[in-house]
């Protein structure tokens, strides 16, 4: 899919931008634990409180979803795809104008961050009820409304893969007052409108099934405004 934007990223280049492609892993049998619990949530839930995934650090891996930017912050989970090793990779490529830090969540599978905790504007977070931050306090310390949404009206038996019904919250933020938002999702509707935020109402659920909400399927390319730092306690 990289092909569909590389007019835009020659373009980024040419007015000044970096241009970087992350270490590609060789995906040897070393970089996976073959004894790691695939089936034993109990076991999943001990290893993961411990820092151990499936992923080892041979080399470093990660997906671009287990980082979340919030103007001069990044918050990164180590999660399945994601390793140590690839987010001290980010850390040293960024250097000083980004500060990276690493959160984690009462989560037997971590895979990707964006159904996890969710911004929807400067000082609104959206934070998943079931899988709690263990490092909400950075949030919380700087005056942010953290907001627990409610959860989907996804039936059961809707077909999901390596996913969850809180897909209802990998929501597209198309500013700070409109979002995009499932068709059926009532009920987090109704939460983001006592924010202050307009649904756009699409029907996508089908497409659920194939492991994706909106914020995965998007891909913001062009932003305004001048890089901001939502963390004074850091600053």
């Amino acid at each position: 899919d990289y092909r569909a934007y590389r007019h835009v990223i020659k373009d980024y280049f040419r007015r000044g931008a970096r241009w970087t492609t992350a270490p590609k892993p060789t995906m040897a049998n070393a970089l996976y634990d073959a004894n790691y619990p695939i089936e034993s949530v109990k076991d999943r839930h001990r290893l993961a409180s411990n820092g151990s995934f499936v992923t080892t650090e041979h080399e470093p891996v990660f997906d671009a979803a287990d980082f979340l930017r919030l103007g001069r912050d990044i918050f990164a989970q180590r999660s399945q795809v994601t390793n140590k090793f690839g987010i001290d990779w980010m850390i040293r490529h960024l250097g000083d104008k980004y500060r990276v830090h690493v959160v984690s969540f009462d989560d037997p599978n971590p895979m990707h961050i964006d159904g996890t905790l969710v911004p929807i504007a400067p000082g609104i977070i959206l934070s998943n009820p079931d899988r709690p931050c263990h490092q909400i306090d950075i949030f919380q310390k700087a005056g942010w409304n953290v907001v627990y949404p409610p959860r989907s009206v996804l039936s059961d038996d809707h077909p999901l893969w390596m996913t969850s019904k809180w897909l209802s919250i990998n929501i597209l933020m198309l500013d700070s007052k409109r979002a995009v938002v499932g068709k059926h999702e009532v009920p987090l509707q109704k939460t983001l409108a006592s924010l202050g935020i307009e649904s756009i109402l699409v029907d996508m659920r089908h497409a659920n099934s194939f492991g994706g909400g909106f914020h995965c399927w998007t891909c913001d390319i062009r932003r305004r405004g001048a890089l901001e730092s939502y963390f004074p306690q850091f600053d």
